[in-house]
């Protein structure tokens, strides 16, 4: 498995994961899949599990043989002012 940095830059197609219902951020991911053929879902630190949540309710119930997830990227970086490390995620969802 190669690892490989994750690009910070906001594409019109990413989705950030924000600290909301797992189920809204849902609805606005199945949403944004609708007119679109591909969503990048990011999020970091404590919102990762949210991440995961909404990717698998959109392709397992929503869109379930519609849908897949192509890609998940894990990452992490030390922050220079407190050394403190954070992860994060891109999870790469596209519609069939």
């Amino acid at each position: 498995m190669e690892l490989q940095e994750i690009k910070r830059s906001k594409d019109k197609n990413d989705y950030f994961i924000k600290d909301e219902s797992v189920m809204v951020s849902a609805l606005d991911v199945f949403t944004e899949l609708t007119s679109k053929k591909k969503i990048v879902l990011k999020a970091e630190g404590y919102l990762i599990p949210n991440a995961v949540a909404v990717a698998n309710i959109v392709t397992e119930n929503m869109l379930k043989g519609n849908s897949l997830i192509q890609d998940i990227k894990l990452d992490s970086i030390i922050s220079e002012e407190d050394s403190q490390m954070t992860s994060n995620i891109q999870i790469t969802l596209i519609k069939n």
